[in-house]
This record gives structure tokens, C-alpha cells and sequence, in this order.
């Protein structure tokens, strides 16, 4: 392969050289043209003033006897180079230059041929040259003779055609072609008039003028009693208009006649709207009865459905306007009268333009209550091709009248349609939410989920998850079946779509904030107006209601609401041109939503239990009391509905953190005179005679002990809650003691009783402290409002708690 590339290589190479050589013999340039004389040097033996003479003599003078042989062999090789390349040169082109030769030989004879054939054309168009101004010169006298003939036959024709003129005239109105009369009489009614000093023209002018006065007649009655098409309707406007005809007269006559025929097609529509539904009386209204149900029927189920009646308006008045508009703009403003003033065409303009607002507007006024009586919002497929289709058909008036404001006014009413179909969404929407929650209230309330006896919660092992997956589960279903329907709106095959409004403001405003933002908001509104239910216990929203709404609302903080708002962003490729509610404000929304209704969820589960624990304290004589034998079943109430209460909420919430418990929390012992006194010194020594002592203690360990705020808000999680609804339940108790009097056995009787809350409430709570400071203080208060204070020995007490 090597040896290939070099071959050649120094093929091309050699050819190249001889190319040169050749060039360079020939005084050729690279451009092949001749080179310019550079220098005269005689001793140049390329150049061409080389002297071999001279050339000689210097190499004799210049050079040895050694470089003269060597000269000379260099310049002998050069020579026999030269003739190689120039035979080989000669060879190779040998066939080219046969070829060349024979095509010279052969131009030559097919030159000769064709200067005999250019000769012998030459000699022919001489002849028929001179053929030609020979036949000129003969009939030429004819030609004229001719011409005056073929004129005075073309004015006979006429003369004919004008004597003969009433009698066609005459013919073509009694076979009612008033078209072909009209055109004849505007034919001769020029030469008529420019002739009418001749007696004889005058005369046919005179009978002319008679029977086309009884055509204008005719087309007057023809066009006052309307009977006919709009097409007959447009010929005799046109007709009369050449009959010279006021156009003022006769555009508001044409536009009176096809002002009725439309009306009847108004009429005809308005026909098919229904009656609207009676409303129903406004004491038995309710938000949840008011609001259209999704599955709802259209009132109008039995009528004619949207689409049929946008087909006929459409197909029936639009086309109808739209032919009147074509032959009207035909027959006064495009083309105008002969002969009338410059300003027919503005005036006709402005007539068409006032006539068709007033049909427009009555038509308008009839689709938007048909609009309106579609009140169901299921499928909403017909309602949106009814739209477009009325759309549609309303952009040929644009074309026929690019200054009417008719598609401006159309497309705003599919603009207020498609809006007041966001609202019944939302409002639909908003009935589907109160309908669900009454639902869960419901399933709430059946006695499969209820405790017996319990404070309205769950059992530990209910089904409160099921119930916020299946609420949290349609809701968003809902969300999407409305965003699905309310996207037909936007669709590509939709011609409205196009329009700015439903690129940018519909979907920005109308969907997210209007529909989406709007149910979200509501949705927290609603959930919030169940913490102001009155009564202390909560009015009749059930517990287990709040807490599951609690939990919806935080799920909605911290994924739900970015889920919606982002499947609407990319469903409508929504863009934020005007200002739209941040999803943070929306997500900090549902967290105030979800707090207060923990909070209330606590408030009401500990009024519950609080009620218990003060019916107990004041429904007892704790004077006159007997010896305390057991623990009260109030107590044990309050342990298991506590205990429920604890299962209820670790159904939807987290554990929630806890300081770390002492591992005699069950065991720990209450003095009488609260935990700042626990020394046997005060207690053997306390007598009524001395209260200032105790109190004083009492006073100042309150000084130094932290503040307890019952009534704080919880976090979201299990310790939190249950800390604070036991923390309402023993500040209730503890109150109520304060209200009391107590016998030295009703003292001994709140000793059990606490110490036997003590042993089960702890570990509910988050600190294990703060249950027993409250205990500590409940027995302290009573021991103050005790007539004979002698506690209760410890062991006893235990006795009676384990026995209990």
C-alpha cells in the first residue's frame, strides 16, 4: 500500500513538473497568461533575450574546466528530460487531438449546409413580402367600403333595439324577469335622453318611462309585503336601486323586513327556554341543600339539551344575520347607487351596524339564560361545545363587520359562563365537603366505633384512620374529577381557548384562586367554625370530629395543599401575571386550622371529665362522709376514660416526647399539707390553731415553683394532648376542693383518691412532676378546708388503691 502512495505521488509529482516546464517554455503564468518580460539579461536561459553566445563566454570566464563538464552533463539531462515529457506529453493527448480534428472537419460542412439554407429563407421572405404589399394595395378601397357598411349596420342594430324597446319591455314584465327589463330600459336610457328633442325618441322615451314606472310600482308592493326569500328580497332592493330608488328609503325598508323574519327565529329559540325552577322557601334553605349536588340532573334533562339549542340559534338566526349582513354590505355599501352622494355607503354602515347590536343584544340576552339553566354539574362536555360552537359561528360577523363589537360581546359571555361554572363548582365542592363530614359523623356515631360509657371517643382499635384516609381520599378525588370538568375550558380543539383571558386570567384567577384556593380556604374556615361551638362541652360536634379534623388540616400543612396546587399549575400551565395566594400562606392556613382544633379537641375532652369530677365533689356531704373503704368509682371512671382518650388520639398522632420517669412514680406518697411541707414535723405539729404557719409555707413554696399555664396550646403529638386535657381535668378538681368544707374522713377519702389518680395518670403526661405538684396541691387545699385534719396512714392508703 506504501509503495501505491508513492507511485503515485511522484506520478503527480512529475506531472506537475512537466506541466511547469511546459509553462515556462511557453511563458505561461499559473492563470495561463502570458507572463510579462521580467528582466533583458541575455545570460537568462529561461528568459526570452538569452544570448548562447554570451552565456558561454561567462561560464568560461566564471567557471572551471571541472563545472563546465558538470554544467554540461546537467543540462544534457535536462534535455532528454524535456523530450521524454514532451513525447509522453504528446502520446497521452494523441487520441484527444484526432478527435478535435474530425469535429473541426465536421463544423465545416454543416456551416456550409446551413449559409445555403439561410440564403434560400432569405429569398422567401422577399416573395411573400412583396406577395403581401401587392393584396394590401388591391383591397384596400374594398376595406374602406367595408367599414362605413359594418357601421351603418351597428347603428341600425341599435336603432332597432330602441324602436323595439317598449315591446321588450313590456314582454319582460309580464314574464316577471324584472331584472332583464331593467338592465334593457338602463341601456338605451342614455341615448334616449341625449335624443329626446326628436320627435320619435321622445316618443319611445315617453312609453319606456310609462312601463317603468309600472315596474317600480310592482317591486314596491313585491318588497312591502316581504313574502318572498331573502334572495328575491335582495334582487328587487338591487333593482329599485337602479331605478334610481331613495337608499335611505330603502335600506331601513330592508332591514324592517329582515329585522321581522329574525325575530321570528328569536322568538322561535326563546320558546325553548324553560320556566325557571320555583326556589324553595327560605326557612327550610340550608348551605348544604343550597348548593347543587355533583350528580344532580339538569332541569332542563327533558327539554332540548345546550348543544341542540347553540346548533339551532346558530344555524337558524346567526346564518340568518349573517346572509342579511352579505346582501345589505352587496347592495348599499359596497356597491353603491350610481349616481348617489358619497356618504350612502357611511350611512348604510351605521344602519347595519345599529340593527345588528339590537338583534345581537336580544340574542345574547337568550343564550345567557339558557346558560344559566344549566344548573347541574356533572358532564360539562355539552355545555363547553355549545360554547365554542357559538363562538365559533359568532367570528363570521367579525369578518363581515371588522368593526362590530358582536364576537367581543359573545366571547364575554363565554367568559361569564365559564366563571359561573367555577362558582358551582366551588359551591359544589364545598356541599360534597359538609355532605362527607356528615358522613363521618355518622360513622362516628356508630356503635361499632363508640365506647360504652366513653366520653364520644374511639376505641384504641377504631377505625379514626380509616375514616381520614377515606375523607382525605375523596376529597382530593373530588378535587380532580372538578378540575378535570373545569379543563375541558382550556382544551386545544377549543377556539375560545385561545383567547387571553382563558391563556392567563382563567386559570391564574379563575381556577386556582376562585375555585382551588377558595375550597382550601374553606375547608379550614369550616373546620375552625367547630371550635366555636357554645356550651362547655363542645356543643354536639363530636370530640373524635375535631381530632380527625385536626389531623386533615396538618396533613394538608404538610403535603396535601402543595399536591392540589401543583397538579392545577401544570394541568392548566398556570402563569402568575397577577398576584395569587403563596402556598405558605395557604399551609400556615391549615396549621392555625389544625392547632385550634386541638386545642378545642383538649378543652372539650377535659370539660368532660372535669364535669364528672365536680359533680362528685359537690353532690357530697365530705363532712358527715363515712370512713374512706375504697376508691370512688368516679376515680376509675376518670382512669378509663382518660385511658380511652389516650388510645383515641395515638390512633391519628405520634408518641410525642417525655422526660424521663423516676422509677417510683406509682409509689410516690402525698402530705396533707402539699409537697412543700413533707416533713413529720409539720404534720405532727399542725393543729387548727395554727393554719397562719402552714398557709405561710404553703404560700412561699408557690413562689418558688414554676407557673403552670393550663390552658396552652398543644403540640401535635399524643403526650402533649393528654397532658394538657389532664392538666384541666386536676386544675378543675383542685378548684372545686378550694369550694368545699371536709370532715377528717372526707380529707382521708381525697387522699385515696389521688393517690390513686397518681398511679395511673403519670404516664400520660410528659412530665411526671406536674400530675403530682397538682395532686400535691389537691390534697394540700383540702387539708386546709379540713375541720379535723389527721391524714390517713400511708399503707392503708396503698391497701385500699390495690384493692381497688
Amino acid at each position: 500500500m506504501d509503495v501505491e502512495v508513492e507511485t503515485t505521488e511522484a506520478g503527480a509529482s512529475r506531472k506537475r513538473r512537466v506541466h511547469g516546464m511546459l509553462k515556462m517554455y511557453y511563458g505561461m503564468n499559473e492563470e495561463g497568461k502570458a507572463d510579462q518580460p521580467d528582466s533583458a539579461d541575455p545570460c537568462d536561459i529561461n528568459g526570452q533575450h538569452f544570448d548562447p553566445d554570451v552565456y558561454l563566454n561567462k561560464l568560461r570566464r566564471e567557471c572551471s574546466l571541472g563545472e563546465l563538464m558538470d554544467q554540461e552533463g546537467c543540462m544534457v539531462k535536462q534535455i532528454r528530460s524535456l523530450d521524454s515529457d514532451m513525447q509522453t506529453l504528446v502520446y497521452e493527448n494523441y487520441n484527444k487531438f484526432i478527435s478535435a480534428t474530425d469535429t473541426i472537419r465536421k463544423m465545416k460542412n454543416d456551416f456550409k449546409k446551413m449559409e445555403d439554407e439561410m440564403d434560400c429563407l432569405t429569398t422567401n421572405m422577399a416573395a411573400i413580402t412583396e406577395f403581401s404589399a401587392s393584396i394590401s394595395g388591391t383591397l384596400q378601397d374594398q376595406h374602406t367600403q367595408i367599414t362605413k357598411l359594418s357601421g351603418v349596420h351597428s347603428l341600425l342594430r341599435k336603432l332597432q333595439f330602441l324602436f323595439e324597446l317598449p315591446a321588450r319591455l313590456n314582454k319582460c314584465v309580464e314574464l316577471q324577469a324584472y331584472g332583464q327589463a331593467v338592465s334593457a330600459h338602463g341601456r338605451a336610457r342614455c341615448v334616449l335622453q341625449q335624443y329626446s328633442h326628436l320627435p320619435s325618441f321622445r316618443g319611445i322615451q315617453d312609453d319606456c318611462l310609462l312601463i317603468m314606472d309600472g315596474l317600480r310600482l310592482q317591486l314596491r308592493q313585491r318588497f312591502r309585503d316581504g313574502g318572498s326569500s331573502a334572495k328575491d328580497l335582495s334582487e328587487c332592493v338591487e333593482l329599485l336601486l337602479q331605478l334610481d330608488e331613495p337608499a335611505e328609503e330603502l335600506c331601513d325598508k330592508f332591514l324592517n323586513h329582515a329585522g321581522a323574519r329574525l325575530n321570528l327565529d328569536l322568538t322561535g329559540l326563546e320558546a325553548e327556554i324553560p320556566p325557571p325552577p320555583p326556589s324553595p322557601p327560605a326557612a327550610s334553605a340550608s348551605p348544604a341543600a343550597a348548593a347543587p349536588s355533583p350528580a344532580a340532573p339538569s332541569p332542563t334533562a327533558a327539554q332540548t339539551d345546550i348543544l341542540e339549542f347553540m346548533d339551532r340559534g346558530c344555524n337558524e338566526f346567526v346564518s340568518s344575520l349573517c346572509l342579511v349582513v352579505t346582501s345589505y354590505q352587496e347592495l348599499f355599501v359596497s356597491h353603491a347607487p350610481a349616481g348617489a352622494p358619497g356618504d350612502v355607503p357611511r350611512m348604510a354602515s351605521a344602519k347595519l351596524q345599529v340593527f345588528v347590536d339590537e338583534l345581537a343584544g336580544r340574542y345574547f340576552s337568550i343564550v345567557e339564560r339558557r346558560i344559566q339553566g344549566e344548573r347541574g354539574v356533572g358532564d360539562n362536555s355539552l355545555l363547553v361545545r355549545a360554547l365554542d360552537r357559538f363562538h365559533r359561528r359568532l367570528q363570521a360577523v367579525s369578518k363581515l363587520l371588522p368593526g362590530s363589537t358582536v364576537p367581543a360581546r359573545g366571547t364575554q359571555i363565554v367568559v361569564r359562563a365559564a366563571t359561573e361554572r367555577v362558582q358551582r363548582y366551588l359551591e359544589a365542592l364545598k356541599s360534597f365537603y359538609l355532605d362527607t363530614l356528615t358522613d363521618v359523623r355518622q360513622a362516628l356515631a356508630a356503635p361499632r366505633l363508640s365506647v360504652a360509657g366513653g366520653p364520644g371517643g374511639l376505641t384504641p382499635g377504631g377505625g379514626l384512620p380509616d375514616l381520614l384516609a377515606s375523607l382525605s381520599a375523596s376529597i382530593l378525588n373530588q378535587i380532580k374529577a372538578v378540575l378535570a370538568s373545569v379543563h375541558l375550558f382550556t382544551a386545544k380543539d377549543i377556539t375560545f381557548s385561545n383567547k387571553p383571558y382563558f391563556k392567563g386570567e382563567f386559570c391564574s384567577r379563575g381556577v386556582r384562586e376562585d375555585l382551588v384556593v377558595s375550597f382550601i380556604q374553606f375547608i379550614c374556615q369550616s373546620s375552625r367554625g367547630f371550635c366555636d361551638s357554645p356550651g362547655d362541652k363542645g356543643g354536639a360536634t363530636p370530640p373524635a370530629l375535631l381530632l380527625l379534623l385536626s389531623r386533615l388540616c396538618l396533613d394538608y400543612e404538610t403535603s396535601t395543599i402543595s399536591h392540589i396546587l401543583t397538579l392545577t399549575d401544570e394541568q392548566f400551565l398556570v402563569q402568575h401575571h397577577s398576584p395569587v395566594t403563596p402556598v405558605t400562606v395557604l399551609c400556615a392556613e391549615a396549621r392555625e386550622a389544625a392547632q385550634r382544633l386541638l386545642n378545642h379537641y383538649v378543652k372539650v375532652q377535659g370539660l368532660i371529665i372535669s364535669q364528672m369530677l365536680r359533680k362528685s365533689v359537690e353532690t357530697r356531704d365530705w363532712v358527715n362522709t363515712i370512713e374512706p373503704r375504697n376508691v370512688r368509682a368516679v376515680m376509675k371512671r376518670v382512669v378509663e376514660d382518660t385511658t380511652s382518650i389516650d388510645g383515641q388520639v395515638g390512633l391519628l398522632y405520634e408518641e410525642g416526647v417525655r422526660k424521663a420517669h423516676s422509677s417510683d412514680s406509682s409509689k410516690r406518697t402525698f402530705s396533707v399539707y402539699s409537697s412543700s411541707r413533707p416533713q413529720p414535723r409539720y404534720a405532727a405539729s399542725y393543729t387548727p390553731s395554727a393554719p397562719m404557719d402552714t398557709n405561710l409555707l404553703s404560700n412561699i413554696h408557690k413562689l418558688f415553683s414554676e407557673r403552670i399555664d393550663i390552658f396552652s396550646s398543644v403540640e401535635f403529638n399524643k403526650v402533649s394532648v393528654m397532658t394538657g386535657i389532664i392538666k384541666i381535668s386536676l386544675k378543675t378538681f383542685l378548684e372545686c376542693v378550694r369550694l368545699r368544707t371536709f370532715g377528717r374522713f372526707g380529707l382521708q377519702q381525697v387522699q385515696v383518691d389521688c393517690h390513686y389518680l397518681q398511679m395511673y395518670l403519670w404516664r400520660f403526661v410528659s412530665d411526671e412532676n406536674l400530675a403530682h405538684f397538682l395532686l400535691d396541691e389537691i390534697v394540700g387545699s383540702t387539708a386546709h378546708r379540713c375541720l379535723d385534719p389527721a391524714p390517713m396512714e400511708q399503707s392503708v392508703i396503698e391497701v385500699i388503691c390495690e384493692r381497688g
